[in-house]
């Protein structure tokens, strides 16, 4: 299919937004990622809160502009902090962005993630190829939390919970944005950031601030990954490790322009 529509504009309006909006994003992420995805959010525009207390989580979710649920450091009482909160935020009509961290790893965190999903559907599911294959009952090649699975290896799997939840993120050298009739595939990013931890758990937190002022959710999910992937071209033109190159991206991120996006875009639609 060929795509006549202004990507580069559309992604830069969303960005736009995000400045002028600040919308407040509530995370309930892991320990590992979250001061990389709070400063993430912040170095695009939006505003971050980061909490999982079952006693403030319904009013906070309610409150945000959208809901971001990472389950990479789970427990019972994360677990049910995130059940909460996701019922909260459907109740209001904010957009849910889930991220599966690990799933397929372990029993305990494929059937947490599936309780969740089955009570209350997210608006979007971003994970790996390994994650969104072991959601979707498929077998997955998966080490500790990373995947051991290229990107289209999960289109099937994606397109079956697409039917489960408006839309699934595959993320990966390649990345899939899929929903009811179409796949967009993204291929902007660098072979340095999958050494640098939370850079995923910061995707699917962009992806938050994209929903909030995007009510399309497969633009607003194609966005932030393509800008995760163009600020990581950006960052790693100017680091010579994955130890200067959070610094970079955080940078990039702030600093980011439209003729960046123009001269760096990689998405294809079909």
């Amino acid at each position: 299919m060929t795509d006549t529509v202004d990507r580069p504009a559309l992604l830069w309006h969303d960005i736009e937004r995000i400045r002028d909006a600040a919308p407040l994003v509530h995370n309930i992420t892991n320990f590992v990622a979250m001061n990389t995805t709070a400063n993430g959010l912040l170095a695009l525009g939006a505003s971050p809160v980061m909490a999982h207390a079952a006693e403030e989580v319904v009013d906070l979710a309610a409150a945000a502009a959208a809901l971001v649920v990472n389950i990479g450091t789970l427990s019972p009482e994360w677990v049910e902090s995130m059940r909460l909160a996701m019922r909260s935020a459907a109740r209001a009509g904010r957009p849910i962005v889930f991220d599966p961290v690990g799933a397929g790893a372990t029993a305990y965190r494929t059937e947490s993630c599936r309780r969740l999903m089955e009570e209350t559907p997210p608006s979007i599911v971003r994970g790996n190829a390994s994650e969104v294959r072991a959601l979707a009952g498929a077998s997955s090649a998966t080490k500790g939390v990373d995947s051991a699975d290229a990107s289209e290896t999960a289109l099937e799997s994606a397109r079956s919970l697409a039917g489960r939840c408006p839309c699934v993120v595959v993320s990966g050298a390649v990345d899939l944005v899929v929903s009811a009739g179409r796949v967009t595939r993204i291929s902007n990013g660098h072979p340095m950031m999958p050494r640098i931890t939370g850079l995923g758990c910061t995707a699917t937190a962009l992806i938050g601030a994209f929903a909030a002022v995007n009510p399309s959710l497969p633009d607003a999910a194609a966005h932030a990954m393509a800008l995760m992937g163009i600020a990581g071209e950006l960052a790693a033109a100017k680091s010579p490790g994955p130890g200067t190159f959070p610094v970079k991206f955080l940078d990039a991120l702030y600093g980011i322009t439209e003729a960046d996006i123009r001269a760096r875009l990689k998405m294809e639609i079909d």
